[in-house]
């Protein structure tokens, strides 16, 4: 489990709004949109489908696919 940064749990943890996590490169936008979206589905039962995840590159937006899909699964293995 990645220790967080106040602001980056924050940011995880936030429910209820709309959120934007803006930062620079290499600082794990990527790690906490991903760790969000995993606690809404597995733990607050929210529909990947009634979410809206933007990002600005094809690669990222890959990665984040494959971090998701891979907790997921891990999760109904147990």
């Amino acid at each position: 489990m990645p220790q967080w940064t106040r602001e980056q749990q924050a940011a995880i943890d936030s429910r209820g709004c709309n959120l934007l996590v803006a930062a620079a490169a290499g600082s794990g936008k990527t790690a906490v949109l991903v760790e969000r979206i995993l606690q809404l589905i597995l733990k607050d039962g929210v529909n990947i489908d009634n979410m809206l995840v933007v990002t600005f590159t094809n690669a990222a937006a890959a990665e984040m696919r494959e971090r998701i899909g891979s907790a997921i699964a891990e999760a109904v293995d147990k």
